[in-house]
């Protein structure tokens, strides 16, 4: 169950050193290569047990964290990771150019016309997917479930029967996206939310599309977090990128 895990850790060269980091109320950020973000999630302590002696620690030392029970740690962790993977030059090496960007858009407005009339689920209570109720046969699954909202005991029953299965990034820090991934083996799989790893590690596992950021300006993102923004981190700052497997 840990092998993508323990992947993802080996990705990040070993050299580098955390230059700060941010745990704000609704992400986290880690700066080393880059800003890397991970979502502050609710669940569990609401402290670091690495607090005062995370920056100027190895990245991969902290990196490691993501396979912590206590999510605040684990979300620095995967911050950490995305610090390293999540960045302009690292994607063109294995990518051979910028992943395909897209301006005032997510994954969801990008795949709208593939799901029509499909099996969908959503892993998470994403916004402004209501109107997909009217072309799709849609559920989501929520840890915290809203309105019609299902448990997400409910993956059990229904991945398995999906033809698409949206999931967000922060599956990584709670630790289900192993098993997330067992279930939805017939669909086509898409890994989003700026939590996503921006890495082809993840399309050996059954990830066909990973819909994820790009800190492209730090001060603005850094500045936007701190203060506690949440969707503004979308419009201060950060490349929305699509990488599909090839």
């Amino acid at each position: 169950m840990w092998q993508i895990y323990e992947e993802l850790i080996e990705a990040v060269p070993p050299d580098l050193r955390v230059e700060r980091c941010l745990v704000g109320l609704n992400w986290t950020l880690v700066q080393s290569k880059n800003t890397g973000i991970a979502m502050t999630t609710v669940e569990g302590p609401r402290r670091s047990s690495l607090a005062g002696s995370i920056v100027g620690m190895p990245v991969r030392e902290l990196a490691k964290q993501i396979k912590s029970w206590n999510e605040v740690d684990a979300a620095l962790g995967l911050a950490a990771i995305n610090s390293v993977l999540n960045e302009v030059n690292h994607v063109r090496e294995w990518n051979g150019a910028l992943p395909t960007h897209y301006e005032e858009a997510n994954a969801f407005t990008v795949l709208r016309d593939q799901v029509v009339g499909k099996r969908v689920s959503v892993i998470g209570h994403f916004p402004s997917l209501e109107s997909w109720k009217d072309i799709c046969q849609l559920s989501i699954l929520e840890r915290h479930p809203q309105d019609d909202d299902l448990p997400d005991p409910a993956c059990e029953y229904l991945l398995p029967e999906q033809d698409f299965v949206f999931m967000t990034a922060t599956t990584l820090i709670n630790k289900t996206f192993p098993r997330l991934l067992q279930l939805a083996r017939k669909s086509r799989v898409i890994l989003v939310g700026p939590s996503t790893p921006m890495t082809p590690i993840l399309f050996q596992y059954g990830v066909d599309v990973l819909g994820g950021m790009i800190v492209t300006e730090a001060a603005s993102v850094w500045q936007a977090v701190g203060e506690g923004g949440d969707m503004e981190l979308f419009r201060k700052g950060g490349l929305m990128v699509q990488m599909t497997a090839h």
